[in-house]
């Protein structure tokens, strides 16, 4: 049977996940002295356009884009070294096994059949 949870979502968290990813990496390298100061005039110029009450189109379609356009630059302008480092540093660690051990005897395969509430 496959495993359900990767028919919801794929193993590498989704869209969602991706943005909350970027989200980290920028704020790492924010907060990382290596990074050019002019750099990091990017992702605090995109914050200002979201805040300011001037836009050019469609109001949240173009602040997301605005966002994601600058928040992508951002990284690409950052050194790549330091880019890798944020980025291992954010991958998900391996979860520990929970330490029981199944044995293929131990599987029963067999039909299921429901026989409904009156014939219990």
């Amino acid at each position: 049977m496959p495993d359900l949870r990767r028919l919801v979502s794929p193993p590498s968290g989704g869209f969602f996940a991706d943005i909350g990813n970027q989200f980290r990496l920028v704020l790492k390298l924010m907060s990382d002295p290596r990074v050019s100061p002019l750099v990091k005039l990017l992702p605090v110029g995109s914050l200002l356009y979201l805040i300011s009450p001037f836009d050019f189109a469609i109001p949240v379609v173009d602040d997301a884009a605005v966002l994601w356009i600058a928040s992508t630059i951002f990284v690409e302008l950052c050194p790549p070294d330091v880019v890798a480092e944020h980025r291992t540093a954010l991958e998900p660690k391996p979860k520990k096994e929970s330490g029981i051990k199944i044995d293929e005897g131990d599987i029963v395969d067999a039909d299921y059949k429901d026989k409904g509430p009156d014939q219990a």
